[in-house]
């Protein structure tokens, strides 16, 4: 996290809550796509990219190295979704239930929820 020297005018809880209200007034993907390259510098993108390309391997409980083969995403990348996805706050797997609904996937919804169930 960055350091500051001087107080923001905005406290961070604050920022970051009107940072998310903005992501959810999006609703198309060119929106989105636009804000995020806007906001995020290419690196960041890709590695938002990445995390998120590798989810779905984790969620099946695909081997890290084949993840990695099928992707070429880092191992300890893979490692950190892995880890957030059974230890963190529940984002990966909303985000992806909401995702399959919109898309109609019943069939992946399931199976998020009952990897959210074996989380708790």
């Amino acid at each position: 996290m960055k350091r500051r020297s001087i107080e923001a005018e905005t406290p961070a809880a604050r920022a970051e809550e009107n940072l998310c209200r903005a992501l959810l007034a999006l609703d198309k993907v060119s929106e989105m796509r636009a804000f995020l390259r806007d906001l995020c510098t290419p690196a960041e993108l890709e590695a938002l990219s990445d995390r998120w390309r590798v989810v779905p391997y984790v969620l099946k409980g695909m081997p890290y190295r084949e993840i990695h083969d099928r992707t070429a995403v880092s191992i300890t990348t893979i490692g950190r979704v892995a880890r957030f996805l059974s230890q963190g706050n529940g984002g990966y797997l909303a985000a992806l239930a909401h995702a399959q609904r919109a898309a109609g996937g019943a069939k992946f919804a399931r199976r998020v929820a009952s990897a959210r169930s074996t989380r708790t």
